[in-house]
């Protein structure tokens, strides 16, 4: 007997209906979140780390790749943060949080220029856009919730 091999006579397939997602099933992975958030270090862990560019490239690609395919069923959720105002003001927020703290420092002749500061600046960047992109998607998946509620 092969426990590998299964049995198919018996149970035949289930059909899968999608019209019975409910926008909770649109949550992204906490994975897809890891990956937002290493590439909003990005500028920060080139700075500690200069080599380590391809690496970036390869992980932006795969970005890329998983959310055109794997994240597919989930574009209802990204067209609806995006639409949002608040959405776009937290992205420009993080730039410009970004942009306005290395100014900042440098500024008041604290620029960050070792390594670890480099590192700890990359760690702060990545845990505020998983924070924000964890609200975000919370946020759209009550409005989603409210909005097929309704229909």
């Amino acid at each position: 007997m092969n426990i590998l091999k299964k049995k198919t006579e018996d149970a035949p397939a289930e059909a899968i209906d999608t019209g019975a997602l409910t926008p909770a099933d649109y949550r992204l992975p906490l994975w897809f979140f890891g990956f937002e958030g290493l590439l909003a270090a990005a500028f920060d862990i080139l700075k500690a780390f200069p080599t380590v560019w391809p690496v970036l490239l390869v992980l932006l690609a795969v970005n890329i790749v998983v959310s055109l395919t794997m994240m597919r069923r989930r574009i209802k959720l990204a067209k609806a943060l995006w639409r949002g105002k608040e959405t776009r003001k937290l992205a420009f927020a993080l730039i410009a949080l970004r942009v306005g703290s290395h100014f900042a420092l440098n500024a008041v002749g604290l620029a960050v220029t070792s390594t670890l500061g480099h590192v700890l600046f990359a760690l702060v960047m990545s845990a505020m856009t998983i924070g924000v992109l964890a609200y975000s998607q919370e946020t759209a998946v009550r409005a989603l919730s409210r909005s097929a509620e309704t229909v």
